[in-house]
């Protein structure tokens, strides 16, 4: 009963982070900002005990890798969460309140409970690796390899990003269709 009100919770913070759309976000960070907007779609495979979860949601991410903000609310709009970081903080906002964190790696596997790169994003939804890391043409498909996640581009005309983490398990999905103004 502990574990599934733990779990319970622990999934409260995700859904909050994941089910979003059409939000009013404070200014972007100034100097090199990008804004992207869209729908994404996360999964986590089961592993060991875990069951799999899935989140989808709208999504408005603005700045860049250094300073920015990841905006999420539902599909009428209402805003359900917004992540902000610079070198200075690191800052989750909810309507349930506002937490603060070391690194964006912190929140995104505090929230997620996996990490999920965010800061790489604002390139690889661009089409291109981000330049903060080491990176590799993919043998398989149109993408490449960076940061232990597998960019597949094969849909990118479309609009649509994949990333796929294997290792360590579970196995996370994140799935980005972006708005054709982006």
């Amino acid at each position: 009963m502990r574990r599934r009100a733990r779990f319970a919770s622990a999934l409260s913070l995700p859904v909050a982070l994941l089910l979003a759309a059409c939000t009013t976000l404070s200014p972007a960070p100034s100097g090199g900002t990008d804004a992207l907007s869209g729908r994404l779609a996360l999964r986590v495979e089961a592993a060991g005990t875990e069951a799999a979860r899935a989140f989808s949601a709208a999504f408005d991410l603005r700045g860049n890798a250094e300073a920015g903000t990841l905006g999420l609310s539902t599909p009428l709009g209402s805003t359900l969460a917004q992540a902000r970081w610079s070198p200075a903080e690191v800052v989750l906002a909810t309507p349930q309140g506002t937490r603060r964190f070391a690194t964006l790696d912190a929140l995104t596997q505090e929230a997620l409970g996996e990490s999920v790169p965010v800061e790489a994003w604002f390139d690889w939804l661009r089409g291109r690796p981000w330049p903060g890391a080491p990176s590799a043409r993919s043998t398989i498909d149109d993408g490449f390899d960076q940061l232990g996640w597998h960019v597949d581009l094969g849909r990118f005309a479309e609009g649509t990003v994949a990333a796929t983490r294997t290792l360590p398990p579970p196995v996370v999905t994140v799935r980005i269709r972006l708005d054709r103004s982006s």
